[in-house]
């Protein structure tokens, strides 16, 4: 019963602004609703689901590039600990707060680097798009942009195309000889190659 008059006066609360700062409410919302655990199960979930719903309020956009959720995913055990500290403390949400906020900042950053990526991606491909290439060529240049370990060489190039080492080698000539590819400073038998700046 109690969780019943708990979670109306959450969704009073939710749905009425009251003047406080709507990022600020955001935080706020996400720690009464988990705190109140109204379900069994679900509860971060929908925790994760208020977050980014109050947030994307507070901006009057419906178009969003980050996800609180997602970031909070990604540090769950420091909001476990925050979450902990802050139900079985002296109900002070200074420290909640400060983590949410920082926590945001984050998946910002977060968010300009992959839109980074995503545009340099974009304007390489756009920069190459009359230059034919195989699939092998296709596969191997997507997982360079999208950033794999270490350097590329035709030794790497073989393993992730499963072709012979004299296919990948004439493949990666193929581009170096198109501009698409150029070969690092470093020669020998560790020649590797990184895609050309767009």
């Amino acid at each position: 019963m109690r969780k019943k008059r708990e979670m109306a006066r959450f969704l009073d609360w939710a749905n009425e602004p009251d003047g406080t700062d709507p990022v600020l409410r955001a935080a706020l919302a996400h720690l009464w609703f988990v705190t109140i655990h109204p379900l069994d199960d679900g509860n971060g979930r929908i925790a994760r689901a208020i977050s980014d719903w109050a947030l994307a309020r507070s901006e009057k956009s419906p178009q969003r590039f980050y996800s609180m959720s997602s970031q909070i995913r990604q540090e769950r055990d420091a909001y476990y600990r925050i979450l902990e500290r802050t139900q079985k403390g002296r109900l002070d949400v200074t420290p909640w707060m400060a983590w949410f906020l920082v926590c945001l900042g984050r998946a910002f950053e977060g968010t300009e680097a992959t839109l980074a990526a995503v545009l340099h991606k974009a304007r390489f491909w756009q920069k190459h798009a009359g230059v034919k290439t195989n699939d092998r060529q296709r596969l191997l240049l997507d997982r360079m942009l999208d950033g794999f370990d270490g350097k590329l060489t035709s030794s790497k190039w073989a393993r992730i195309a499963k072709c012979s080492q004299d296919t990948a080698i004439r493949d990666i000539q193929d581009l170096v000889a198109r501009g698409v590819l150029k070969k690092d400073p470093a020669g020998g038998r560790s020649t590797s190659y990184s895609a050309t700046e767009v």
